[in-house]
């Protein structure tokens, strides 16, 4: 008996970060009407489902990864109705909607941890971990905060004499998983937004949820003891029970782990469904570490594990401007731009896109004073273009106001109304490779099979039953040439190229520099031809 494959995994997501997506009333911040109108737009992409970033209640010292209440909504964001509004049109448009739960930590204005503060009995007390100080007078031990950089995991409370824990900001104290009721009271958060109608949660920083119970200091060149502990897999697969208990719901994990087969455990049966991949995420712009990278991750995990990959998100560097190299111009830029694309539209797995990656927009360069995040990732969080500022307005569509961070200054061409009137920029690229990923089956649900190439080539067949899709993708300056004689010289089968160059090029036998190409191979001339991608070549510079 054939059973139906799991939606999450033929989709394509696309994070917002509602601060900076659409702003419907003025004040410079985006909101979740403003999410609700500019729907349209993802649907046309092409995308199926939605993850947004945290919009509860929040102070924002962390933009609203550090929660005060995880039922209400911020009102800088809108109110309870408009998220059940959001839900019920993205809905209406076919797209499914996850909500960003974080389940390690609060915020300190959170009221459970105002009552866990005010006293030793408090009834809240044992929801966060307290400990007393090292003989020494110090912290319980040498843990370490994610940030700021290097911070220590402890921040003494003289009201209460002791010290707590916190993975992040001294004002995002962890919970404590271990505890029974701290689980239960989590898990009915999950219930909350689940029975509200969203179709699953991507669930931030996961792998703190397990810390060694000793609290033993951290040993140099060892996994760190305050996070990925294996009771964490327990709690998870606690997780996981509810998800199910909404048919069709996804959990969705940020693995903060950078090996990958660490990642693996978290994707066993009854865990998580999918977990993002920071290893792939940060892979440099050389084709044989792609590769690698991703070969490192399949291999391991065997057919029934479902890789998801990201390049983009609220807290990485755009791709654009992290590939750039130095001396690249605009176009060049781009180029590395759009072998992203297609490489992580085309692989085996579930994509992750994040807002602006469909224009190819890079990390905005923020004049001395403007942003305020203490990890300096404001650049890739800057308002979402929508048209021209020389006709919009410097709020370029985002805002009627003064938009929260400055809008990037390739907006006047980088802009999804510019974009949408020529069939060559980075959004018609994206909406061409999001098309071809729905018409073909093999690059959805199909296996993957890397081929032989030159080290600055990556190749790799996709294949769903007769099925058979050849992406081919040069990361050189220069070409690379193919032998194309086994196929008709009438029919030279292209689905799609980075470029109308590239497909020109490829016309010719030529892969050109910088550039991909989708074939599709289901024919014996496909066959013959999928072997000849490492025809014997000139080595050019891999840029």
């Amino acid at each position: 008996m054939t059973h139906a494959r799991p939606w999450w995994q033929d989709a394509v997501f696309y994070q917002i970060y509602p601060r900076s997506f659409a702003d419907t009333d003025g004040d410079g911040i985006g909101d979740l009407p403003g999410i609700a109108e500019r729907l349209a737009h993802l649907r046309s992409l092409g995308v199926d489902a939605v993850w947004i970033s945290p919009f509860f209640r929040s102070p924002m010292l962390d933009h609203g990864y550090d929660i005060s209440d995880h039922t209400a909504v911020d009102p800088i964001f809108g109110t309870g109705a408009d998220a059940d509004a959001l839900i019920a049109a993205a809905h209406a448009r076919g797209l499914r909607v996850l909500v960003d739960i974080v389940l390690s930590h609060t915020s300190d204005r959170h009221p459970w941890f105002l009552d866990a503060a005010a006293s030793r009995g408090a009834a809240k007390r044992g929801f966060y971990v307290w400990r007393d100080g090292s003989p020494e007078g110090g912290p319980p031990n040498n843990w370490r905060a994610g940030f700021p950089p290097n911070s220590s995991s402890w921040t003494w409370h003289p009201g209460t004499a002791q010290w707590y824990l916190h993975s992040h900001l001294p004002q995002q104290p962890d919970l404590d998983w271990s505890n029974p009721a701290v689980r239960e009271a989590q898990l009915d958060v999950l219930r909350f937004w689940l029975d509200r109608g969203v179709d699953g949660v991507r669930l931030d920083s996961i792998n703190r949820l397990g810390k060694d119970p000793a609290y033993r200091d951290n040993l140099e060149g060892r996994p760190l003891r305050q996070q990925d502990w294996p009771v964490l897999h327990d709690y998870l697969r606690e997780v996981r029970a509810v998800v199910d208990e909404y048919p069709g719901a996804v959990a969705v994990g940020e693995v903060w782990e950078f090996d990958q087969r660490r990642i693996l455990p978290y994707l066993a049966p009854g865990e998580l469904h999918l977990a993002h991949n920071f290893v792939f995420a940060r892979a440099p712009f050389d084709a044989a570490a792609i590769r690698r990278t991703v070969e490192e991750f399949l291999e391991p995990a065997g057919p029934d594990v479902w890789p998801a990959w990201f390049f983009n998100n609220h807290d990485e560097p755009r791709i654009v401007s992290r590939w750039a190299a130095p001396g690249d111009d605009e176009t060049t830029r781009q180029a590395r731009g759009r072998l992203a694309a297609m490489l992580l539209l085309t692989l085996r797995g579930t994509p992750f896109l994040y807002q602006g990656e469909e224009l190819g927009l890079p990390d905005t360069e923020l004049p001395p004073g403007a942003g305020d995040d203490r990890n300096g990732r404001d650049p890739q969080r800057t308002p979402m273009p929508w048209a021209p500022p020389s006709t919009a307005g410097p709020g370029a569509g985002f805002t009627t106001g003064e938009p929260w961070l400055p809008i990037g200054a390739t907006a006047e061409r980088l802009n999804v109304a510019a974009e949408l009137q020529d069939e060559n920029s980075m959004l018609g690229l994206y909406r061409g490779l999001l098309e071809l990923r729905r018409a073909r089956p093999s690059l959805r649900a199909g296996d993957q099979a890397f081929l032989d190439a030159p080290r600055d080539v990556i190749a790799y067949l996709r294949t769903d039953g007769a099925e058979r899709s050849l992406v081919v993708l040069n990361f050189a300056k220069a070409d690379r040439p193919l032998d194309l004689s086994p196929l008709p010289g009438d029919d030279r089968s292209l689905l799609l190229a980075t470029s109308g160059e590239a497909g020109e090029a490829w016309s010719n036998g030529v892969l050109a520099p910088l550039s991909g190409v989708v074939i599709d191979a289901s024919g014996e001339a496909g066959r013959e031809i999928s072997s000849a991608v490492a025809a014997p070549s000139p080595r050019g510079g891999a840029g």
